[in-house]
């Protein structure tokens, strides 16, 4: 074969790869579009559409250095579709979030406190309230909450900045510096996890503020429990973990997407304006995040600012906490914060109520 045969068909192989790498950037883009029961695999193509937009950046400089214009296209236009997207998980505002304090509306932060890493003392409860009390919160969301906090109950020591709570469960909890005046819980059956809103009283204005929390990837779990099997000396079989992992994160996919039609199909009744957060241990454009949001605005690609917004502190370092709100609400900013109780990262937004 001669020089110009091998190099013909290396550029086609090239030009190949660039189509296909293309057509799944695009059907990751809209994966999140249909219902993964019945559509696993292309739901779960947006899981790695970081990793497939890296890889149309450095088709793009090969196409280039090759002086290939043309075909140079393809991957920058695929990258432009893309914007929207990269839009979700890293912003470079440069926003004074003390001049924003000051502004009128409310402060509202969300964090998934693993149970205060079950510490008894309340030492860790007081530390985050210390935090939530620095940042000016207003109505501070938790999941994975526990009650037990050193000589008396944490709510009872919230209760002296917020003195107005709402519990789903012993998951979810809203507290609030105003008046609640109606709530409802949505105690998911198939598992641990919950859902709730509360009605708030903002200054003589009914705010509804969801605090939801869906099921996990179950990941971590499979990966425990193969830890501690092979300690005890088991033989855990490479592929039967993995056919494990990817069961249960399948499973929890499946759970996920019927918690957020539950969560979701509520949310479009209501006749006020509302504030969506929480955890929701999905990615943005996946089919749970794309119900979650409908037609209200992701906070973070409003008016986010400080770089990646990657708020699980865990080796994947993925967008899983969210802020939502309605388009009769106006964001002026948000951030997640540094505190490291938990293996998430606690979540601020302030909301001007127009």
């Amino acid at each position: 074969m001669g020089k110009l045969a091998v190099y013909k068909y290396f550029a086609l192989m090239f030009l190949v790869l660039q189509l296909v790498l293309t057509a799944y950037t695009i059907m990751g883009l809209f994966g999140g579009d249909v219902n993964p029961i019945g559509n696993t695999a292309r739901a779960m193509i947006v899981y790695i559409l970081p990793i497939l937009i890296i890889l149309n950046f450095l088709m793009l400089i090969y196409w280039l250095v090759r002086k290939r214009w043309y075909v140079a296209l393809i991957p920058f236009i695929t990258i432009l579709c893309c914007i929207p997207y990269m839009g979700t998980l890293v912003q470079f505002r440069s926003i004074d979030n003390k001049e924003v304090d000051a502004q009128p509306g409310i402060k509202i932060a969300t964090y998934n406190v693993a149970r205060f890493n079950r510490e008894t003392s309340g030492f860790m409860a007081q530390d985050i309230l210390a935090e939530m009390k620095r940042q000016k919160v207003d109505i501070f969301c938790i999941q994975e909450y526990m009650e037990t906090g050193g000589g008396k109950k944490n709510s009872e020591t919230y209760k002296e900045t917020f003195p107005y709570l709402a519990m789903a469960g012993r998951d979810c909890v809203i507290f609030s510096k105003y008046p609640v005046k109606d709530t409802k819980a949505f105690l998911f059956e198939e598992s641990n996890q919950a859902g709730m809103w509360a009605d708030i009283d903002v200054k003589g204005k009914i705010i509804r503020v969801y605090n939801v929390h869906l099921e996990t990837t179950g990941i971590n779990g499979t990966m425990y429990r193969a830890g501690k099997l092979a300690k005890q000396g088991f033989d855990v079989n490479e592929n039967r973990l993995l056919k494990a992992i990817y069961g249960n994160y399948t499973f929890g996919m499946m759970v996920r997407t019927g918690q957020a039609n539950i969560i979701a199909s509520d949310r479009r009744q209501s006749t006020v304006p509302t504030i969506v957060c929480g955890d929701f241990n999905d990615v943005p454009y996946s089919y749970v995040y794309k119900t979650m949001l409908g037609d209200l605005v992701d906070g973070f690609k409003e008016c986010g600012s400080g770089g990646y917004m990657g708020t699980y502190r865990a080796k994947k370092n993925v967008r899983i906490d969210y802020i939502f709100h309605s388009e009769s609400l106006k964001g002026l900013s948000c951030y997640k914060g540094d505190l490291t109780y938990s293996d998430h990262y606690p979540v601020f937004m302030k909301i001007a109520l127009e």
